[in-house]
Order: C-alpha cells, then sequence, then structure tokens
C-alpha cells in the first residue's frame, strides 16, 4: 500500500545564534497515498533541503514528519524505507545493469531466485532488458537514469524521493524521460516526491505542485489551479511559459462593468474594490485586434513551430501574445489588444496577494 506523507511546521536552519541561516520557514504539506507531489522554485529556495529532511539527509530544526503516521524524525534513512533516484545516477561503475538492480535486494538477503524475478520485472517495466549484462559505462544518460529508476523501483519502497533527476540530460531525452517517470508512477502507484526548478517538468508531472522561495511555501495545488489561480504574483509569474503579464493599475469602477486604469488607456472589464491593483493575463488570453483600444507597437516575433509569440510594447510595458503559427504581424506594427475577460486574474498591489476578480 502505498504511503502517506506528513510535514508540519518544518524549519531549518544552518548555523548557530546570530549567524543562522533559516532555509526553510514552517511548512506544512499533507501528501496523500499514491500521490506525486513536485516541489519546486529557484536555486536556493530550499526544495533540496526539504527532499533531504525527507529522506533523513538532514534532521529538521523543529517541525513534525510522518511517514504512514510513523514519525520518522530521528530515525536513519536506512530505516524509513525510502527509495532515492539523484541527478548524477550514482550506479555502481564495475557492476552490470542487472546487479546495480539488485544490489539493494542483496544487502537486504534476499533469495538469489527472489532477486533474479524481481530484476526482470523492473527491466521490463523500465524496457531495459536488453541492457541486463551491459556496465555503466556502456550506457547513454538516458538509460543510465532508466537503471537509477530501476535500483530504487526494485526495492518497492514506501516512498519515491527524485533529486532532479533529468538535469544532465539532453531537451529530447528529458521529454522522453519525463514520459517515462509518469508512466512509471502510473504501474507503481508509488507516492513520490520529485524536486525540480524546470516548470515544464513541475505541470506534466504532478498530481499537485509545491511553489517555493525562500524556504516559504508560496502555493500548492493541482497544475491546473497554480497555472489558473496563482496565489500570489510570484507564482504567476513562476509558473508558465512565457510568463503571465502583469499590468499595474487603478481600479476606477468596480464590479461586473468595473474600469481598470492605467497610463492613458481605460479598459473595460470585470474588477475587484476600487484602488491600485495588478491585473494578470496568460499569452493565450490576449488577442491582437486592430480596433482594439489598449494599443501597442509590436517589437518582437518569435515562432515556436505550433505557436508565435508577439511582444507588444505598450505604455505600461511588454505584453505577450500567444498567436497562430502563420500570424501575419511584424515589428513595428502598431496593434490593439484584447483581454478574455473570463481569464483575468487580479492581485493586490502591495504585497501582490491574490484578490477576487470582482466585487
Amino acid at each position: 500500500m502505498a504511503a502517506s506523507l506528513h510535514i508540519a511546521g518544518i524549519r531549518k536552519s544552518f548555523g548557530k545564534g546570530d549567524k543562522a541561516v533559516e532555509v526553510l520557514k514552517r511548512i506544512d504539506i499533507e501528501v496523500a497515498p499514491g500521490e506525486f507531489l513536485i516541489l519546486v522554485g529557484p536555486s536556493g529556495c530550499g526544495k533540496s533541503t526539504l527532499l533531504n529532511i525527507i529522506a533523513g539527509l538532514e534532521e529538521p530544526t523543529e517541525g513534525e514528519l510522518r511517514i504512514s503516521g510513523k514519525n520518522v524524525v530521528g530515525i536513519a534513512p536506512a530505516q524509513r524505507d525510502i527509495a532515492m533516484v539523484f541527478q548524477s545516477y550514482a550506479l555502481y561503475p564495475t557492476m552490470s545493469v542487472a546487479d546495480n538492480i539488485g544490489f539493494a535486494l542483496e544487502m537486504r538477503k534476499v533469495p538469489k531466485a527472489q532477486r533474479i524475478k524481481r530484476i526482470a520485472e523492473v527491466a521490463a517495466m523500465l524496457q531495459i532488458e536488453h541492457l541486463l549484462d551491459r556496465r555503466p559505462a556502456q550506457l547513454s544518460g538516458g538509460q543510465r537514469q532508466r537503471v537509477a529508476m530501476g535500483r530504487a523501483l526494485a526495492r518497492d519502497p514506501q516512498l519515491f524521493l527524485f533529486d532532479e533527476p533529468l538535469s544532465n540530460l539532453d531537451a529530447k531525452l528529458r521529454v522522453e524521460m519525463r514520459a517515462e517517470i509518469k508512466r512509471l508512477h502510473q504501474v507503481s502507484g508509488i507516492t513520490s516526491v520529485y524536486v525540480t526548478h524546470d516548470q515544464i517538468e513541475a505541470m506534466t508531472l504532478g498530481s499537485r505542485i509545491a511553489v517555493m522561495k525562500d524556504g516559504v511555501l508560496q502555493q500548492i495545488g493541482t497544475p491546473d489551479e497554480i497555472y489558473n489561480r496563482p496565489a500570489n504574483t510570484y507564482v504567476a509569474t513562476f509558473i508558465g511559459s512565457p510568463t503571465m503579464n502583469l499590468v499595474h493599475g487603478h481600479v476606477a469602477v468596480a464590479g461586473a462593468q468595473g474600469q481598470f486604469s492605467f497610463a492613458s488607456t481605460a479598459l473595460p472589464c470585470p474588477c475587484p474594490a476600487q484602488g491600485p491593483a495588478v491585473l494578470g493575463i496568460r499569452p493565450e488570453h490576449v488577442k491582437l485586434q486592430d480596433s482594439g483600444a489598449w494599443r501597442g507597437e509590436v517589437t518582437i516575433v518569435e515562432p515556436t513551430g505550433a505557436d508565435t509569440y508577439v511582444v507588444v510594447k505598450t505604455e505600461v510595458g511588454n505584453i505577450t501574445v500567444r498567436t497562430a503559427p502563420n500570424t501575419h504581424y511584424q515589428p513595428g506594427n502598431v496593434v490593439g489588444l484584447e483581454l478574455s475577460h473570463v481569464h483575468l486574474n487580479w492581485f493586490d498591489a502591495s504585497n501582490g496577494s491574490r484578490l477576487s476578480s470582482a466585487s
């Protein structure tokens, strides 16, 4: 049965006294059995430290950590029944693929016949049966990562921990391995926690995403919730590529028939309470309309194949628009912008926190 994970009030500081640096600030997360949780954020946000605390490689300064209801603070990593997949693969170079996969089973004195059967099952699951006799030096990066996952999977752990496992792979292999990890989770059902700084990995892999910044949990939710209803301007701009457009202005008229004013433009749209506010809108929810009241000049046109991104310079900064691949707009064109009123996001101008869409 898959494990649950309870993280309550976890704090972590390095150093003592006035020189102490707090890298985790009261993290609270509940992970349901079988869930795939992504910890995402920039370098230095504390996500890897939190993963190391779950693994037992670091001890928290304060807080509670339970796996399937059992308090594991102070318990050695080997006794937590977890398996970890690292960025660096960490394979034994002198062992064959089969021996690497079965090493943990051998250390647990699992009978040889049972080990051979489990190695075959895992190799079939990861589609590496033809590689069992090879050494790590004879494998590609993607194959090595499959072996590393196989070694972890062979143990049938309560909990899978992934520490940026795809960072060393090229772009094509990362896409392939993302699909492989997702398929592996669907087949195994093992509760998993995955650390990454790549928001595309976060969106495609996780059943829920925890966004972190400076040791603080900013938001936790499904990919849809994180993308469409970000809790603050940090999450709004960190998740999504291209990033969400943010427009600073003033709500002149509140309500469904409201008016948002910025620079020389008064934009009719559903608005929150009167006062300073920040309007957020994703690039796919902005349209280029020659007759639009909000105007700007096209400065950059970026074809990506399936889409084209058009950057429009306005009085309040650049606005990115996602358009069809065959767009006819060119740098220097003056265009109008039209926003989808059902996809507006509103944020507090002083602290960046989310506001209700309209009053």
